[in-house]
């Protein structure tokens, strides 16, 4: 079996798309850039760090509600994914829930003194991080 790493996490939003990514190994993941939509294509961003860092792996957080069903914005993930699995065919793409993982890079950020309002590009790249983690436990049970 060949390695799923390095793996590619994705943070979809409207406004910015967060990227983090594991090491070669997968033993941790951090953060790579913040895709501001409205002057980059991101999915045209995401094939070029595939290619640049060697990707093998894209986990892309799917937003569950609590009760476990599906929204509106998980549906646009989804569509979302779709997309970027018909410009990368053959890459396996895991939908990974993103549960609390904005509540959670916002805390961490907190509690090392930022201001959430000054750092929401970097919220969106911590956030990425928290989806490749919860990936990362999930693939050692």
């Amino acid at each position: 079996m060949t390695s799923p790493h390095p793996a590619l996490g994705i943070d979809y939003g409207e406004a910015r798309i967060g990227i983090a990514a594991t090491d070669p190994v997968g033993i941790m993941a951090h953060p790579v850039e913040t895709i501001h939509r409205h002057q980059t294509d991101g999915i045209s961003r995401i094939v070029q760090l595939v290619q640049e860092r060697g990707i093998r792996t894209l986990v892309l957080g799917l937003p569950v509600r609590m009760d476990g069903t599906e929204g509106i914005a998980a549906a646009k993930v989804r569509a979302f994914g779709r997309e970027l699995a018909a410009a990368l065919p053959g890459l396996p793409l895991i939908f990974m829930d993103e549960c609390l993982t904005t509540v959670i890079a916002q805390e961490k950020l907190h509690a090392a003194g930022k201001k959430a309002k000054n750092f929401r590009p970097i919220i969106d790249q911590v956030a990425a991080v928290e989806i490749l983690n919860t990936w990362l436990d999930s693939t050692l049970g």
